[in-house]
């Protein structure tokens, strides 16, 4: 295939016309550093790529470190100099396969690297190809070209690309110590293009006399910014004679340019190298359009003053597909852990963002597509195309399937696809987004407007970065919320199914787990039943968060069920043979506990604590107050521990709170005081049902989004006989 508005090329043969007999030599170490950077410049050159970038793995083959670039713009340098190998970008992609990665437009881009795409939201095309050194790909090496002059990738550009790629190999083993790992550099070499043909002096003059005639300001700038040349119309806006102005950094040197607009715009030509402009307030309250016209040595800026207009009333150039929307919704995804807050999220944005009015997500599973979540569209809509199957003849599944996104501005262009769901709303345009993991097509998101609505080559791209975001984020969604549901059935399975009924005792328990990270904890309540009027009680809280803690916990609550039975062990014996276990279990983990023997006939219980919080007794009809157990350390850490066994009166009428601390502690509250806010709490609450009175406890918790803690409640009362 040939490239769009170039000549066939003669397919490369071996040798290989575009290489400079310097390429045939086999220079090593600084030598052959700057022959791979020849091989690179003159690659770019031979393929029209106005862009080129290498890079190398680093010693531990977790970062992508940018060695020599040709053509990107200054303020692009340090933000791609360090690319982490896991990230998605074409690059670090070429790396991890061991293959070339093409993207030949800003809709794939947005597509495949949603964001690349909204980071880079320029017209460019880009080749990202991996290097071979001594067996291990040891780094890549990009080509951009802009998309008004991207090639097809043909023969010869495949065929330079080839050659120049098994050069820069070989040069690079020239280097590698080893055979293995070429050295790497921390700071990239800044490579200069080919330069064009020598044009004659006289019409070098006749240039300069043409832009010193002009009225309009004449800037030039290189690929980092610096001003290079400027006519006395310029020097005026710009606020400095040319002699001062000459080789500085034009935003560093004025301060009207210093804002992301024109630094944005300067990257926008650079890269996608196209004509663009934007309108800016010079501090005199003067409006100056800056139109910049780029080629691959550097950018012509022309400012030209409109007038006093004051910014702000439409007139700036608008950032390329509303990347503050962009930037703000890739933000606030990574909070976002439910599939349901997943789609909020992207269908406000949308609508802020592009005036879609309703949307609808659609998820392959099991060779159909399921509706995860919708918003504006109405039930019929859902229920016609949830469930089809992907290889149906809707839209929605060969969107799904091939994970190409498909744009209609009207009905008339949509014709008669799949019309029984189309006539459910009353939608005139439609845009069918595909829902991609990892390169492969998981679902389709469908959006819809209430007018037709001619789809921008720009407003594509946002449409389809944004599907790429949302679909990452949905795949973190399911994800949580599938460890979320295992938690919680190994939570139910390992706390009790109900409590034991004992004659002359009430009885209410509640788990809270918690809201943030896996829905799951240590926290452990039980109840044993030793006979008609007696019954073993404990609390317990193990360290952590996780699955870990959650079997642990389990193990624990074992160890007490062996021994609490025992006629002969009271609560510090208990205490001391959990401890044993946990020290047997050679876990990291260490464990409070709270153990009670009620004993309603001598109307008292005796208790012993291992580093938990003291439970609150309240007395018939009287007021609530921590009981002060003597503590002994928590599970797991002494051998030789001992936990001191008290007995305290337990009377009819009275009421026992045993609780762990994610029911108080809160950021910034004293435990004292906490512990001692609830007991007035429970004083208050009075004489109630005891569910009732658990539920009115858990309300004094922290709120939601304070607390990071599970919460485990066991209530006790004592009845008075009748």
């Amino acid at each position: 295939m040939a490239r769009v508005g170039r000549r066939e090329e003669p397919m490369l043969s071996r040798g290989t016309e575009w290489l400079s007999a310097s390429h045939r030599l086999r220079p090593a170490g600084p030598l052959a550093t700057s022959a791979v950077d020849e091989t690179l410049v003159r690659a770019a050159r031979a393929t029209g790529a106005h862009i080129g970038v290498l890079y190398l793995l680093d010693a531990d083959d977790e970062v992508l470190l940018m060695q020599a670039q040709l053509g990107l713009p200054g303020p692009m340098i340090g933000q791609w100099g360090r690319l982490r190998a896991e990230a998605g970008v074409p690059a670090t992609v070429a790396v991890r396969k061991g293959e070339r990665v093409w993207v030949p437009d800003l809709e794939e881009l947005a597509r495949r690297f949603p964001a690349m795409a909204f980071l880079v939201p320029y017209h460019f095309s880009v080749l990202a190809t991996p290097l071979r050194v001594g067996g291990r790909v040891a780094g890549s090496w990009v080509l951009m070209w802009s998309s008004s002059q991207a090639p097809r990738l043909g023969a010869y550009e495949l065929g330079v690309v080839d050659e120049a790629t098994r050069r820069m190999q070989e040069l690079l083993a020239e280097t590698a110590e080893d055979g293995q790992r070429p050295p790497v550099t921390p700071q990239p070499r800044t490579l200069t293009p080919l330069p064009p043909p020598p044009s004659d002096v006289g019409r070098s003059l006749a240039a300069f006399g043409f832009a010193d005639r002009l009225r309009d300001g004449c800037v030039s700038l290189d690929l980092n910014g610096h001003i290079t040349y400027l006519n006395d119309p310029a020097a005026a806006l710009l606020g400095g004679a040319p002699t001062a102005l000459l080789g500085r950094v034009v935003w560093e040197a004025v301060d009207w340019l210093r804002g992301p607009t024109f630094k944005e715009r300067f990257r926008h030509a650079v890269v996608g190298q196209q004509p663009t402009s934007c309108r800016l307030g010079t501090s005199g309250g003067t409006t100056v359009e800056a139109r910049l016209h780029p080629d691959p040595s550097g950018v012509s800026l022309h400012l030209m003053t409109i007038g006093q207009t004051a910014l702000g009333d439409g007139s700036a150039h608008p950032q390329p597909h509303h990347l503050h929307e962009l930037l703000h919704l890739a933000a606030t995804l990574t909070r976002a852990l439910t599939v349901r807050q997943v789609v909020e999220l992207v269908s406000d944005h949308m609508m802020a963002a592009c005036g879609v009015h309703s949307m609808a997500v659609f998820l392959a599973e099991g060779g159909r597509l399921r509706a995860l979540g919708s918003h504006g569209f109405s039930s019929t809509f859902l229920e016609r195309l949830n469930g089809l199957p992907v290889d149906s003849r809707t839209m929605t599944g060969q969107v799904a399937r091939t994970g190409e996104a498909r744009f209609y501005s009207d009905r008339e262009e949509m014709g008669g696809l799949y019309q029984p769901a189309l006539d459910a709303d009353d939608m005139q345009a439609w845009a069918f987004l595909p829902l991609s993991l990892s390169d492969r097509a998981a679902g389709t998101c469908v959006v819809a407007f209430e007018q037709p609505h001619p789809f921008t080559c720009s407003e594509r791209a946002t449409l389809t970065s944004l599907s790429g975001m949302m679909a990452q984020a949905l795949d973190r969604a399911l994800l949580y919320e599938a460890k979320d549901n295992a938690a919680h059935c190994l939570q139910t399975s390992l706390l009790p199914h109900r409590l034991p009924e004992i004659d002359g005792l009430e009885t209410a328990a509640r788990y809270v787990p918690a809201t943030r990270g896996v829905g799951i904890g240590g926290d452990f309540y039980d109840l044993i039943r030793l006979h008609d009027h007696a019954a073993v009680a404990v609390i317990g809280d193990v360290q952590g968060h996780n699955l870990a803690a959650a079997a642990l916990m389990g193990q624990v609550r074992t160890a007490i069920h062996a021994t609490a039975t025992d006629p002969d062990a009271d609560p510090g014996t208990v205490l001391r043979n959990a401890n044993r276990l946990l020290l047997d279990l050679d876990t990291d983990l260490f464990t409070s506990c709270l153990l009670l023997h009620l004993d309603l006939r001598l109307r008292a219980f005796s208790v012993a604590n291992a580093g938990h919080l003291p439970p609150l007794l309240r007395a018939p009809g009287g007021v609530a107050e921590p009981v002060d157990v003597p503590p002994g350390p928590l599970l797991g850490i002494d051998p030789d521990a001992e936990y001191p066994t008290m007995q305290v009166p337990f009377s009819p009428g009275a009421v026992l709170a045993l609780y762990t601390d994610g029911l108080i502690e809160a950021p910034g509250v004293y435990l004292g005081d906490a512990i001692a806010r609830l007991a007035a709490h429970l004083t208050k609450a009075g004489p109630q049902p005891l569910h009732s009175l658990g539920e009115a406890m858990l309300d004094q918790a922290p709120a939601a989004e304070q607390r990071g803690d599970d919460i485990a409640l066991l209530l006790l009362e004592h009845l008075p006989r009748p």
